[in-house]
């Protein structure tokens, strides 16, 4: 018996950590293949067109040439900020699964985490803890500012929830998303009154330490007759090792665990749990929690990728990751990977090519149209999201 319960604890161990590793690898190589493939389609029926002239004139090579060398390292840099956007989508999709409503004041909730670590590392760069220190205490530094950072944010989502959300449970829908909006401007502005009266500063820069902005070169690849070198950033290598690592921890809490399956019964049926002994106001807390630490986490990454914050940092994120859950499948923890993924290539996508298909009439800047665009489109033609809305039931 002891035997069969173990194998089965195995088996589903292995399951809920392998399958969802599949899932990523699915989702990049297929997400990289299609947009790959588009615009490698494009640039070969732009040939001898003014667009491909002016390439040639510049950059020495065809805009087919041209689209098929920079292509490797477009890709790469997609799945970064793919990562990033799913990483802060997940605790959208969380409070949606349970709850169904969005909270808006995620945002805020991952700006916190980007703040709390950041400011830890400026004063411990400020007493000199961060100067000429080996390369182990360098990431034990950053992991305990991640830390910090993740729990005082998901601190602040449970106040959140005990304050604003749970009065307002049997309300309409509306009710609680106005609230949600009143507390991410409430938020917004505690941590720029914050940041007045302990720094007198709007913008923090994550201090330079350890060999997080090293690139390494990932491997050389033979492209159009020469050769492509892809590198990518150390912190970049953080950022999507850490996302994935979320994404997995999370799919087996929920799937794998008891405390999973409680979440997953107060997603489907709030009454019923309460009366098969579940403690639904604790579950709640608890998911309010969860989603609060994964989102400070993510304010943290996304600091260490883009170095400079404000206490504005979580209005585009936190709308381009609820962008990403909605287009992957709002309250299905694999939509919020896939729709992170496919934004984040999207908009890189965009803005590395959109300049050179367009002659410089659309730049870099006009990437989040095209993004939205095609979010649009999915939405028309499939309202549920690309892996479908789940709700009552947490995947």
């Amino acid at each position: 018996m002891v035997n069969n319960m173990r194998r089965i604890f195995n088996a589903t161990l292995l399951r809920e950590i392998l399958r969802p590793l599949g899932q990523i690898f699915i989702f990049v190589l297929g997400t990289g293949a299609v947009l790959s493939t588009l615009m490698l389609a494009l640039a070969w029926l732009m040939r001898g067109s003014e667009a491909d002239a002016l390439t040639i004139s510049r950059y020495g090579m065809n805009l087919f040439t041209y689209t098929l060398t920079n292509l490797p390292q477009v890709v790469l840099d997609g799945v970064t900020i793919g990562f990033v956007y799913a990483a802060i989508a997940l605790g959208y999709t969380m409070v949606y699964g349970v709850l169904e409503f969005i909270n808006f004041a995620h945002s805020e909730i991952f700006a916190i985490g980007a703040f709390v670590g950041v400011e830890i590392l400026i004063w411990m760069d400020g007493k000199g803890h961060l100067t000429n220190i080996p390369l182990w205490q360098a990431y034990a530094w950053l992991l305990l500012a991640m830390l910090a950072g993740s729990l005082l944010a998901g601190g602040t989502a449970i106040v959140m929830e005990r304050l604003a959300y749970r009065p307002l449970r049997g309300a309409p829908r509306l009710v609680p998303l106005i609230s949600a909006i009143g507390v991410s401007f409430f938020l917004q502005d505690t941590i720029r009154l914050t940041e007045s009266l302990t720094t007198g500063q709007f913008h923090r820069i994550i201090p330079t330490f350890g060999n997080f902005d090293e690139r390494f070169s990932v491997a050389s690849l033979p492209v159009a007759g020469t050769t492509v070198d892809l590198n990518i950033q150390i912190k970049s290598m953080i950022v999507i090792l850490a996302a994935v690592l979320m994404v997995v921890g999370l799919n087996y809490l929920v799937n794998a665990t008891k405390l999973g399956k409680a979440i997953r019964s107060v997603a489907q049926d709030r009454i019923t749990a309460s009366l098969m002994g579940i403690n639904v106001d604790r579950i709640i807390s608890l998911t309010f929690l969860i989603g609060g630490v994964l989102g400070g986490a993510a304010g943290l990454l996304f600091a260490l990728k883009f170095t400079r914050i404000d206490p504005f940092v979580g209005f585009f994120p936190g709308l381009k990751a609820f962008t990403a859950a909605v287009l992957g499948g709002i309250g299905n923890i694999t939509g919020a990977l896939l729709g992170g993924i496919v934004l984040g290539m999207l908009e890189t996508f965009a803005g590395s090519y959109l300049n050179v298909f367009t002659m410089g009439a659309f730049g870099a800047e006009y990437k989040d149209i095209l993004a939205f665009a095609i979010l649009i489109l999915v939405l028309i033609f499939r309202p549920s999201g690309l892996l479908g809305e789940q709700v009552g039931q947490k995947a």
